[in-house]
């Protein structure tokens, strides 16, 4: 058969062609790498990296990168052509690598081409390129030519460390012998026929090499050990350093696993004995390899622990982390060699970790090594442990220790309090670590004051956590040391301290629950929770003071409630005196307040009925349920307080737990927000077959027709509240807002920062500093702006459209109500069932108003064949404005109006009432319509004065105002505005965000024309003008050079940043320069105004750069900035 000549250059490249070549490589990328594949077979790709390495003309630099191509990507270069037929070339392959390198290694260094770091980045990249087809090729019948292979290489390196003290090349030779070590790693016993030579080199080795040769001697020692070698003697010499050749039993993989020889250990101990001489030639590094060596040998040969005591001891006193690694390897493999030295090596930890100047990382192993050594020494001698009982004093933390640091010497001085105390019941020891405790707390003292979930808070309740358990572990079985905890004084104490700490801080009750739900989550230590349940039922609630600020506990409370083993007494008579509280405490300002208090009360008292007898909970829970019923201001609470009484007398309570738990796990019902409102639920509607109605919605179908951008999951919303401050400055609360008098249908969730008339007249606001002419221009446009935007509360407010379209599918339509095709004529089977009479009802949870519901009264259905080809003779009522050719008969488009309160995304839920063809009443839901932030955008509205000319004129003065406006409070915050048929009058309170968009600037234009075109006022900046004025997709826009721009024009460019916000105009040229130094840098910027219904503005200045975006956003609404934020994500990734 004739052989292909695969491994023959079919071509040449330039280094400009490898380093693109390179590249693309280590991109990763698929198509970037076939493109060389599929002009160049890889083996040649390889082949010519190889030759390039020998052209004097190629730069060093790119030789170095050829190198770490050939290592990285041969692999999967010959993966391609790891086939039978590819054996003989992956060994040309593995030929010519080895002939390189020995052209390049006998080469003199010039410098230039060739230096000695490249000659050691030769050696490395080959031995590694070797390694990795030695066990590639392990499945190859030929082996032999591998072995040839292998013999080659290791004479190459045996050739450059047969150089002994000859000082040039030393870092050559050096590297060299870690390539023979890892050689040695990879194939254990390659070089044991050579020791005896590799035993003279290493003795007449004099320089800084002297490391790489000793842990090459090492390591071939340490396999003839481990690996039980048969050898005759360490010392012979009778097998030549080269031509070298390969043991044939490791090619076979047949050791021979013999005991070794008197005279060889003899020998072997010779050479360790040797090797352990010259460790202070060692690096830190080279010891622990050097360590992680000796120690199987040592143990292996049987060496005296004094012999290593002796090289290893000064060790101790050393601040070095290597070393200290390298100590306690040394304990684990001799736990003997340190005898009696124990205290003296936790002392010299305990040292390091006080040691400032010590990495932080450095000082958190070392404690970390002390509770293993500690743990290390215990398995052989119990009694040690109290080696870190004694050393409490040592581990008080600093108050400007890292906290990683204070949370470890915490938890060393729990351990060691705890060792130190056990089996001790002395009530001094007890003080004592209770005292250690206290003071060592104080270096969290903020956990006190600060949020609960600070990382300071958690670590405090960590330590107190540890405390608690104790001596105890998660594995022993043993109750009674439980009992001893329980029992002790130490846990007694720590819980007096957590009921203070609780009386005192408030806001510690989350971290407390926690701390109890860890400890019931235990199977071992759910007794001390339980323990320390009830103990904060004993003497906690009866000195909880009776208030509003009580609210804080009902977290504890409703633990302690669901724990049968705490009688329900106390936690009742609390709760019948909070109740008597909340409505003596009633008024006008508080019926937000008792209801959220009510609902909290009746929340534990359905936890206390669903974990407790009835009959245990009767006489109390029934007194409170019927004063709450009888006499309590919220009229939702007295409701289901009047449930709760009746179930709980006329239900047996096995029966009431279950109808409890049912209602908690209803299916298809919606649940009412708050955990007390036991029958608050919506009815949903039904069709009438019950069969059929849950599979309405998998063939009737309402779609938008513009998809969203995001994927909206979460929305924020804020209640209807107003927060007023009278006159002297303090806040009167929060107050709702009063009922409209017209009437109208007043959405309890907008969040608009409305004034009323009485409030205007009697108190009125304080006068208006002095404006200038500038100033008082913005206020004159904010003026006339809101005047135009019409008050949703005494007339109907502006509106958003949604358009979606219905459609149905014919077939499953058919099979699910009885609709029989067979019953039609011959002439007749094409025809598409119909429903009749259809009627959608919409309805949201968001602020959306009323919605309005939409007719259509007749809907085709469509088959799969033929649902987008448009009938001629269809009856299908096309509604007005659309084309028949552009509207399928099995869709009719359906608009969603919502009057928003809150420019807010929502869900709109879509139900359907209709009738089909045979009589059926078909009624149900239908997949919601989900309403996105992109859905509020609207132009502002104008006034009727304002011509279609200078329209764009006044948007952009109208955007440098409200730009003013929402940025500086100091000088708007006062004013107020009167809004279109409205009585009241709004104020502006703006906020501002950056957003930094890394797009290329193509793409950030051509997104902004394709999504947000519309409602550009202002293009700024004359490149930018040139690239975006003649593509027509932006009109109605000011288009403005920003260095020629007059100054009045340029308001929007002050930066945002630059202190405190005022209304300004620049006035001087200077300013003017700042600003168009701007545009050297910067392409220019779009100006984009969108109106968010009712009243808010949503303002982007974006400028554009040749490598990013920078967004610069104000608005007044700043709920609304976390949805931008996900749009211009989604739009600038679309």
């Amino acid at each position: 058969m004739e052989k292909q000549p695969s491994k023959k250059i079919l071509t040449t490249l330039s280094p400009q062609e490898f380093e693109t070549l390179i590249d693309d490589f280590n991109h990763g990328d698929l198509h970037r790498v076939s493109k060389w594949t599929s002009s160049i077979p890889p083996l040649s790709l390889l082949h010519l990296s190889l030759s390039s390495l020998l052209k004097p003309s190629f730069p060093l630099s790119l030789k170095l990168h050829l190198l770490l191509f050939l290592d990285n990507h041969h692999s999967s270069l010959l993966l391609t052509t790891a086939s039978a037929a590819a054996d003989d070339d992956v060994i040309d392959f593995l030929s010519a690598l080895l002939q390189t390198l020995k052209t390049l290694i006998q080469s003199p260094v010039d410098n230039v081409s060739i230096t000695l770091s490249f000659k050691e980045q030769l050696l490395v990249s080959a031995t590694s390129i070797l390694m990795s087809i030695v066990d590639f090729s392990s499945n190859y019948d030929d082996k032999v030519r591998v072995k040839v292979r292998v013999e080659e290489l290791v004479e190459v390196l045996l050739a450059v460390i047969n150089r002994p003290n000859h000082g040039i090349d030393r870092q050559i030779r050096g590297v060299a012998c870690e390539c023979l070590r890892e050689l040695e790693i990879e194939l254990p016993g390659l070089l044991i026929e050579i020791v005896g030579h590799l035993w003279e080199i290493c003795q007449n080795e004099r320089t800084h090499a002297c490391q790489s040769y000793l842990l090459l001697l090492l390591e071939v020692i340490h396999d003839i050990v481990v690996c039980k070698l048969n050898i005759g003697s360490v010392f012979s010499t009778a097998v030549p350093l080269v031509p070298f050749n390969v043991p044939s039993w490791l090619m076979n993989s047949d050791i021979d696993n013999v005991e070794l020889s008197g005279s060889s250990l003899k020998e072997l101990r010779r050479v360790v004995a040797f090797l352990l001489e010259w460790t202070q030639v060692l690096t830190p590094c080279g010891m622990v390899q050097f360590v992680s060596r000796v120690m199987p040998l040592a143990v292996g040969l049987e060496l005296q622990t004094s012999l290593l005591k002796v090289q290893f001891g000064g060790f101790l006193y050393n601040y070095d982390p290597l070393l200290w690694h390298v100590v306690l390897s040394i304990s684990r493999w001799f736990p003997d060699m340190y005898d009696g030295q124990e205290s003296e090596i936790c002392r010299r930890l305990v040292l390091i970790s006080k040691e400032e100047q010590q990495p932080l990382v450095f000082r958190l192993l070392v404690l970390h090594w002390l509770l293993g050594f500690v743990g290390l020494v215990s398995e052989k001698d119990v009694t040690k442990r109290k080696l870190i009982g004694r050393m409490e004093s040592n581990f008080y933390p600093k108050v400007y220790d890292a906290l990683s640091l204070k949370a470890m010497k915490l938890d060393l001085l729990a351990f060691s309090c705890i060792v130190g105390n056990s089996g001790s019941s002395q009530d001094g020891s007890v003080t004592s670590s209770m005292t250690y405790l206290k003071d060592a707390l104080v270096c969290v003292e903020a956990y006190k004051w600060l949020p609960p979930w600070s990382t300071e808070t958690a670590v405090a309740f960590r330590t107190l956590h540890k405390f608690l358990i104790g001596v105890s572990s998660h594995v022993e079985t043993d109750l009674s040391v439980i009992n001893l905890i329980m029992q002790s004084s130490i846990f007694r104490s720590i819980q007096t301290m957590l009921v203070a700490l609780l009386i005192d801080y408030r806001k510690l009750v989350p971290m407390l629950v926690s701390l109890v739900d860890r400890l019931l989550s235990c199977e071992k230590h759910c007794w001390l929770g339980q323990k320390l349940l009830q103990t904060l039922d004993e003497h906690l609630i009866p000195k909880i003071s009776i208030n509003y600020r009580l609210s804080a506990y009902f977290q504890l409370f409703d633990k302690i409630g669901k724990n049968d083993t705490i009688p329900p007494n106390r936690l009742l008579e609390l709760l019948m005196k909070f109740t008597f509280y909340l409505v003596e405490k009633q008024g006008p300002d508080t019926g937000l307040k008792s209801w959220s208090q009510g609902s909290k009360v009746l929340g534990v008292c359905h936890t206390m009925l669903m974990h407790h007898h009835s009959s245990r909970l009767f006489m109390g829970l029934s007194r409170l349920l019927a004063f709450t019923s009888l006499y309590f201001p919220d009229l939702e609470v007295r409701d289901n307080a009047r449930i709760y009484l009746r179930m709980l007398i006329c239900i047996p309570g096995k029966k009431l737990r279950h109808i409890l738990n049912l209602g908690d796990q209803s299916i298809g019902l919606s649940p009412s927000p708050h955990s007390s409102s036991l029958f608050s639920v919506q009815s949903p509607h039904l069709s009438q077959d019950l069969k059929k109605s849950p599979s309405i919605s998998s063939y009737i179908h309402l779609e938008r027709v513009i998809p969203l951008l995001v994927k909206q999951s979460w929305s924020l919303a804020l209640p209807a509240l107003r927060y007023e401050v009278d006159n002297d400055g303090f806040a009167d609360g929060v107050k709702d807002d009063e009922p409209l008098s017209n009437g109208k249908d007043g959405d309890a969730n907008n969040a608009i920062e409305y004034i009323s008339d009485t409030k205007r007249i009697d108190h009125p606001q304080e006068p208006l500093r002095v404006m200038d002419s500038k100033i008082s221009e913005i206020v004159d446009i904010l003026r006339k702006h809101f005047s135009c935007i019409p008050d949703f509360r005494y007339m109907s407010g502006l509106k958003i459209r949604i358009p979606c379209n219905l459609r149905f599918e014919s077939e499953p339509f058919s099979r699910v109500w009885g609709l029989d095709s067979s019953q039609v004529g011959i002439d007749e089977l094409d025809a598409c069932p119909a429903m009749y009479g259809i009627v959608l009802k919409f309805s949201s949870s968001a602020p959306y108003g009323s919605i309005p519901s939409c007719h259509i009264p007749i809907l085709l259905g469509g088959r799969a064949s033929d649902e987008n080809i448009p009938r001629q003779d269809s009856k299908d009522i096309i509604p007005v404005g659309i084309p028949f050719d552009d509207k399928p008969v099995s869709k009719t488009p359906v608009i969603i109006e919502l009057e928003p309160r809150e420019p807010v995304p929502g869900l709109v839920d879509v139900s359907i009432d209709a009738n089909a063809e045979n009589g059926h009443v078909i009624r149900g839901k239908l997949q919601g319509v989900s309403v996105g932030i992109e859905d509020m955008f609207l132009n502002p509205p104008v006034l009727t004065e304002i011509l279609e000319d200078t329209r764009p004129q006044y948007n952009s003065r109208l955007f440098d105002a409200l730009w003013e406006a929402c940025g500086s409070s100091s000088n708007s915050g006062r004013e107020t505005f009167s809004m279109k048929g409205g009585k009241g009058l709004t104020a502006i309170y703006g906020t501002q965000s950056v957003k930094l968009l890394e797009v290329p600037p193509t793409f950030a234009i051509r997104v902004i024309e394709r999504y947000l075109a519309p409602f550009v006022v202002s293009v700024i900046g004359s490149p930018l003008v040139d690239l975006v004025k003649d593509g027509g997709f932006i009109k109605n826009a000011v288009w403005i050079d920003i260095f020629s721009a007059p100054s009045d024009e340029s308001s929007s460019f002050i930066n945002p940043d630059a202190g405190p916000l005022y209304l300004t105009y620049i006035g001087n040229e200077a300013a003017i320069d700042s600003i168009n130094n701007i545009g050297k840098t910067n392409m220019g910027c779009f100006l984009v105004l969108i109106f968010l219904p009712p009243r808010y503005h949503l303002l982007f200045r974006m400028e554009v750069s040749d490598n990013s975006t920078l967004v610069r956003i104000r608005t007044d609404h700043w709920p609304c900035l976390a949805y931008v934020d996900d749009y211009l994500e989604a739009l600038f990734s679309s």
